[in-house]
């Protein structure tokens, strides 16, 4: 029985029908693989084969406990760009030092992710807005780029910002060398012109539109081939720089050495790494997961991408998560399972041990061409322009998030992203909505006088407070009310619709029992209806409930049914408030 909770549930159910189809994306998905690791882990300021390493284990590790049957966990360049960001401050890129720190990354990265699926903390990917991911991605995407533009040309660059990185490759231009600069140029029109053209050109000569746009997405695997090919023939190893020695075999299984001093600098960014990792992987496989039908446990992949790093760093990897465009390549390939990962980490595997001299005379002018492609795909300008147009707010946090990165880097990005959120967030709830509604005649509904076509009264007034209450907005609440109270000269009643309400704080309280007063003196009457059960309770333990001059109602329409019967007996006659403690009619 043990034996059998070890076994992840899609293998229970698997079909032998579905293994054709995870073949051939495992196969796919492979090619694309192989020059995304060498790519990213060049990137992550490691040696190019450690990214293979990276590609292999944590693709086991998430078949075993995520839950997307197409995810393609592995290195993935905005993970790699934040792990140079967080080790070249504490080591020399390329050093021991540096390598032990990305290992250690990766694990506690890992460990913290295991630990919070399994203590059920998947809402921790809400931390993180869409609109702040958005600009750190794009962001991150820009700074990318610019990191790249110099290995492209031949020469080298310093900096921390994406505009240092800039000045400093342009102040070093005169250095580039030519060949490696005509060389990655013509890689990088070919990777352009084969993204651009090349699934119109297929789709112009009869193949079906998804398989051309799948076909056009191994184009970087044709030109590093080509460029090894050109390389091997002409022998431009010694004119170029290029990978160089990938030791062949399989990884092996290390222990990173724990240093105390390392693990303290690099809590932060692995806590930063693994929300990021999460929130990116969670959305593309929740975009496919919605797309076929499927259910996602994020608790699961929780434990799917802590696994995947815990193991990428016991063979000598860094930080990885799920790919955006390997996991649209199995999706589209026709992966039916995560065994379609498994298989393609047996083929990593077989290149590792077989195929390691292939790569070693791959230039790295073709690499930094590989990369500005993949990282260019990444900036989405039309979300920032969706964001602005549905949210001022929102298009702020990720416009704000996507100049921080650039300007900053990636941590005081990231930090200016969250707290933009956080404070967008604090001044929307400190803005409440309040409308003046009235009863939609014929029914017993109250709605917005300004979008319908209602029945009020002139002596009773219906406030809909669409917001919580607490310290930070019953100000605004006030105000708005006292302003309704002045512009209904003839008012006799007000009553506070709550039905939007879930909580209210001790200060909203006390307010509003100063309100209850204040309205006294008016000889006008307060109310309270629809109030949920939580927040009646919560009032019940203060002296508002006590103190009420008015009555609490069930509904809207009961309490103008009451009001309106109560007034009319009143024939004209000045309002007597109720007297206190006579509230009734609680929900």
């Amino acid at each position: 029985m043990r034996v059998q909770r070890l076994i992840p549930p899609w293998l229970k159910r698997y079909q032998p029908r579905w293994l054709v189809g995870d073949a051939v994306a495992a196969l796919l998905a492979s090619m694309m693989l192989i020059p995304q690791a060498l790519a990213y882990a060049a990137l992550a300021g490691l040696p190019p084969y450690l990214g293979l390493y990276a590609g292999l284990l944590p693709l086991l590790g998430y078949a075993l406990f995520g839950s997307s049957s197409v995810l393609s966990v592995g290195p993935v360049a905005v993970l790699a760009l934040m792990t140079a960001s967080a080790l070249t401050p504490i080591a020399t890129p390329g050093s021991a030092e540096y390598i032990n720190g990305a290992i250690l990354l990766a694990l506690l990265s890992g460990v913290m992710l295991l630990l919070m699926g399994f203590l059920g903390l998947g809402s921790l990917s809400n931390l993180l807005s869409l609109p702040v991911v958005d600009g750190f991605v794009s962001g991150a995407a820009v700074l990318i780029i610019a990191g790249q533009i110099a290995p492209l040309l031949g020469t080298h660059s310093e900096g921390h910002t994406a505009l240092e990185i800039l000045l400093s490759t342009v102040s070093n231009s005169p250095m580039s060398d030519p060949d490696a600069a005509l060389m990655g140029l013509i890689a990088l029109a070919s990777l352009v012109i084969a993204r651009l053209g090349l699934p119109l050109l297929l789709r112009t000569l009869g193949i079906e539109t998804t398989r051309a746009k799948l076909l056009s997405r191994l184009a970087p695997m044709l030109v590093v081939l080509l460029s090894i090919v050109l390389t091997a023939v002409f022998h431009w190893e010694n004119d170029l720089p290029v990978v160089g020695e990938i030791p062949a075999g399989l990884p092996d299984l290390t222990v990173p050495i724990f240093n105390p001093g390392m693990i303290y600098q690099l809590l932060l960014p692995a806590l930063i790494i693994a929300l990021l990792g999460f929130v990116e992987s969670l959305s593309v496989a929740h975009t496919i997961a919605l797309r076929r039908g499927e259910k996602l446990d994020a608790n699961a992949e929780l434990r799917g991408l802590g696994a995947s790093n815990i193991l990428s760093a016991f063979s000598g990897g860094f930080a990885v998560t799920g790919s955006f465009a390997r996991t649209a390549v199995n999706d589209e390939a026709g992966a039916k399972s995560p065994l379609s990962g498994v298989i393609a980490a047996a083929l990593i595997a077989l290149v590792l041990l077989y195929a390691t001299k292939v790569f070693t005379e791959l230039p790295v002018c073709v690499l930094a061409a590989t990369i500005i492609v993949a990282a260019a795909n990444l900036i989405d300008l039309r979300a920032l322009a969706h964001h602005w147009h549905y949210d001022r707010t929102d298009g702020l946090a990720m416009g704000g998030t996507l100049l921080g990165v650039i300007l900053f880097g990636v941590e005081a990005g990231i930090g200016l992203g969250v707290g933009l959120s956080f404070a967008t967030l604090i001044w929307r709830t400190s803005r409440p909505h309040i409308a003046v509604v009235g009863r939609v005649p014929g029914t017993e509904h109250f709605r917005n006088v300004l979008r319908y076509t209602v029945k009020t009264q002139p002596d009773i007034l219906f406030l809909r407070i669409d917001e919580n209450l607490f310290f930070s907005n019953i100000s605004a609440v006030e105000d708005r009310l006292f302003t309704e109270v002045k512009r209904h000269k003839s008012l006799r009643d007000l009553v506070l619709i709550l039905s939007s309400v879930n909580r209210i704080d001790s200060t909203a309280t006390e307010r509003l029992q100063q309100v209850n007063q204040d309205l006294l003196e008016r000889n006008i009457c307060l109310h309270l209806a629809e109030v949920k059960g939580p927040v009646l309770d919560r009032l019940g333990r203060s002296k508002l409930l006590q103190q009420l001059t008015g009555r609490v109602f069930l509904s809207a329409y009961i309490a103008e049914l009451a009001l309106r019967h109560h007034n009319i007996q009143e024939d004209g006659q000045p309002n007597t408030p109720a007297s206190p403690g006579n509230s009734t009619d609680s929900a």
